[in-house]
């Protein structure tokens, strides 16, 4: 594969100054999906040097807060859209790492529109959201925006925005069992980014997989206040340790401090986003995982056949679990024990078949209120859980903290 640096210039300098100039023949063409983090790339189906844009075929863009490279959140997405370029054929795939959170991918997003000739945007990270994604929909109605997480609002977003994201906390759910019953001190610990409702729903989700099998073990909640903040996990997770806490998870953009701090310290790790194996080889349990080309593919598949957005092709709305193939559990580590293999995979049968329900009747916040009411369990479907603001019993620590 060719890569070609552009001397730590981002792509919207680059085509600031292509459009600078007044003449410009010929799109300049850039890497590979193997290209550095914080440079775009280009790619198609079948590999070799990619074409173009505005030649025949879907041209799709994706936009990442962070380094592709990350072993976690944005590396997930990448793999996944590199993954749908090569299953779905006629694919041109435009990508762009380090977007802030700002103007700065609106900008991003009206350049891949406009000079690469996108139909289709994948803008990833959670706080794209609001405004800045509704805002280009607008501007752009022609093209389909799909964000993952952003909770589509009928009547009040543009009809040509998508919703997408997995029940990934039932993975979290399945690593919660794992780390209960690996767990020496029933002490477990949690490094969120900041307290969303994905976030709360995973810890939560960890916390109660964890006390099925071990009803006295508490989960310690630390946020460090953003997506990736990597001094402030590190101190998260030796605080953790110091504190007698013998298995760690996160949500944050990448676990692999949390997961190589937690390997120095001789604790237990429970991976997320994607697998973390290779970061903690004695100590890591398992992990939730996306499967993010699964998702994509379905998408572009369906656009290729002329399912849109606008014409109720494809739904504003798009949720699935384990069994849907949205996410899936890491391989077990060499810690976790035969016993605990197997009770494990019996739970996440259970997601598999459909009967394992998370949140039932009777479920009290760590502060002793009831939640859920007896007899009222909110399956996953229930959008009362996409505006989780709780944490629950057995979880230490608030969401201001």
């Amino acid at each position: 594969m060719s890569n070609k640096k552009y001397f730590g210039v981002s792509r919207r300098q680059v085509v600031r100054g292509i459009l600078a100039t007044t003449a410009f023949g010929a799109v300049t063409k850039f890497g590979t999906g193997c290209a550095p983090a914080g440079n775009t790339t280009q790619a198609s189906a079948g590999g070799g040097e990619p074409p173009a844009s505005g030649g025949d075929g879907l041209t799709v863009g994706f936009i990442y807060v962070g380094p592709k490279d990350d072993y976690g959140y944005n590396q997930a997405h990448a793999e996944g859209a590199v993954g749908m370029a090569k299953a779905v054929s006629g694919v041109k795939l435009v990508e762009e790492a380090n977007v802030p959170e700002t103007t700065a991918v609106a900008e991003s997003m009206r350049n891949m529109i406009d000079v690469d000739g996108a139909k289709v945007l994948f803008p990833t990270s959670f706080g794209y959201f609001e405004p800045h994604i509704l805002k280009m929909a607008e501007e752009y109605p022609d093209v389909q925006f799909f964000h993952a997480g952003g909770l589509y609002k009928e009547g009040v977003h543009p009809k040509n925005i998508g919703s997408y994201f997995g029940y990934i906390d039932e993975a979290q759910y399945v690593a919660g069992v794992v780390a209960g019953l690996t767990s020496k001190t029933g002490k477990l610990g949690f490094v969120g980014a900041k307290p969303i409702p994905q976030v709360l729903r995973n810890i939560n989700s960890f916390t109660l997989g964890a006390r099925s099998v071990r009803p006295d073990a508490t989960t310690q909640v630390i946020f460090t206040g953003n997506w990736a903040e990597p001094i402030k996990e590190a101190e998260a997770t030796n605080s953790m340790a110091d504190q007698g806490i013998d298995v760690v998870t996160c949500h944050v953009d990448s676990p692999k401090v949390v997961m190589e701090t937690a390997e120095k310290r001789g604790i237990f790790s429970s991976g997320y986003h994607a697998n973390q194996t290779a970061l903690a080889p004695k100590g890591y349990l398992t992990g939730a995982e996306w499967d993010w080309t699964n998702i994509y593919s379905r998408i572009a598949k369906d656009i290729e056949a002329g399912k849109t957005l606008d014409n109720g092709g494809i739904p504003h709305l798009m949720r699935g679990g384990l069994k849907d193939g949205f996410c899936k559990v890491s391989d077990y580590g060499p810690a976790v024990s035969s016993e605990t293999k197997q009770k494990a995979d019996a739970v996440k049968a259970q997601f598999m078949d459909g009967s394992m329900v998370i949140y039932k009747g009777g479920l009290r916040d760590n502060k002793g209120n009831v939640i859920i009411p007896a007899g009222q369990d909110q399956k996953q479907q229930d959008p009362k859980l996409e505006e989780m603001n709780y944490l629950v019993e057995g979880v230490i620590g608030s969401i201001g903290s």
